[in-house]
């Protein structure tokens, strides 16, 4: 099938009733994890031939903007919250089967990777790799999965977050940014010392759910122009000032050595883009709908949505079947050498259509972990289990457990 004749078969087969923009957000968001993680992660070798976490932040604080543009984990949780109201809301049975329907789909993906770099760790290492390359790879396949977990999380509580759309409308997310203000102030604050380290976990659950809180408001049509301009305006002056008079970190990514991070777990600071760019977002809804009636940019985003499990815990392995073997051959600019030089920047750039060739080719074989499991197939289910045992072997193994 040549190309055109696949885009005019999407967009044959797209319901006329799709919102395109909201999958274009999606996307958009989606592209920007991989993009994110391959400029913004690098790598260095050892004299044993091991290879090491490393990012060019370290040396090119400059490039932090970057990480405003790449981190585009608000619009995801918006466009989510806002796709998962409207599935809540046309479930055909009960909460529960629709909430293990939704949990099914987010962990089939995750139980395949995890499962693959189980068993080709130890064929890896008969192969020679360096057991610290293997430790930095697991670490690597094994970080954007978080976000697999927290928005299972959330995703379970959108009864909730619907019902208090019901009542409070956009406002609904006011008490999670006041959450996390909190703890921003008792963790950094003139009384830092005394507070225990573990207290800035209280972030994970109210950060994340922000944006997902946003989107559901949006999708129960409880979210105006007039609110968006609000989230906009107001996300973008509370951004300025946490950096200029706050000095928050300007990374939005962790950068090594750093003792202070936004995103792990968020800080205010990422609310405060979060906010920005749903209220971006919703404004934007209308122009975004209106471009994406063009079937040569529909279609790309209908594939991108269709793989999205696939790309987001397939990427990094992309990124790895380039650097491992470049390993042997010792420094390689952008794939081996440490991110420390403008060389290094543009080398990297370089590089990068071919992880993106890369993803897609491991792609065509790794979606195959997003199709459903048959009901009733004793096979399947043994597999299953095999799948689980052999997963928990590797997160035993990234996190360092053994």
């Amino acid at each position: 099938m040549s190309v055109r004749q696949l885009v005019s078969r999407i967009e044959a087969g797209t319901p006329a009733h799709r919102d395109r923009a909201v999958d274009g957000l999606r996307a958009l968001a989606l592209m920007a994890v991989p993009a994110g993680h391959w400029l913004l992660g690098g790598f260095t070798l050892d004299g044993d031939g091991g290879l090491h976490n490393a990012s060019p932040l370290s040396t090119f604080a400059g490039l932090s903007p970057v990480s405003w543009v790449l981190q585009m984990l608000g619009v995801f949780f918006l466009v989510g919250g806002y796709a998962s109201v409207l599935s809540y809301n046309r479930r055909p049975s009960t909460t529960g089967a629709w909430l293990r329907g939704r949990m099914v789909r987010l962990g089939r993906p995750v139980l395949g990777v995890t499962a693959v770099w189980a068993l080709m760790i130890p064929v890896l290492y008969a192969a020679g790799v360096p057991e610290d390359t293997l430790r930095t790879g697991a670490k690597l396949v094994i970080q954007p999965l978080w976000f697999v977990g927290v928005y299972a999380v959330v995703t379970a509580l959108t009864p909730y977050c619907v019902r208090l759309s019901r009542r409070l409308g956009g406002w609904a997310a006011a008490p999670l940014i006041g959450s996390v203000a909190v703890v921003d102030v008792l963790r950094y604050g003139p009384y830092a010392d005394a507070v225990p380290s573990w207290l800035s976990l209280l972030n994970i659950l109210p950060g994340w759910l922000f944006a997902y809180q946003l989107g559901v408001s949006w999708g129960e049509g409880r979210l105006s122009r007039r609110g968006a301009r609000l989230l906009l305006i107001g996300g973008t002056a509370l951004f300025a000032v946490l950096l200029l008079v706050f000095h928050y970190p300007t990374s939005m990514v962790g950068v090594p050595g750093e003792a202070r991070t936004n995103s792990h777990p968020p800080s205010l600071l990422v609310l405060a883009l979060a906010s920005a760019q749903s209220g971006a977002a919703v404004l934007l809804h209308g122009r975004i709908g209106r471009a994406l009636r063009r079937p040569a940019l529909w279609a790309p985003v209908v594939v991108i949505n269709l793989s999205a499990m696939t790309i987001l815990c397939w990427h990094q392995t992309a990124m790895l079947t380039a650097a491992v073997p470049a390993a042997f051959a010792g420094a390689v600019p952008g794939l081996t050498t440490a991110p420390d030089s403008v060389g290094w920047i543009l080398a990297r750039v370089a590089w990068m259509p071919l992880f993106a060739a890369l993803l897609v080719l491991i792609s065509r074989y790794a979606r195959r972990f997003e199709a459903p499991w048959e009901p009733g197939d004793r096979t399947g289910t043994a597999r299953r289990a095999a799948a689980g045992l052999l997963a928990a072997g590797f997160a035993v193994f990234a996190l360092r457990l053994a």
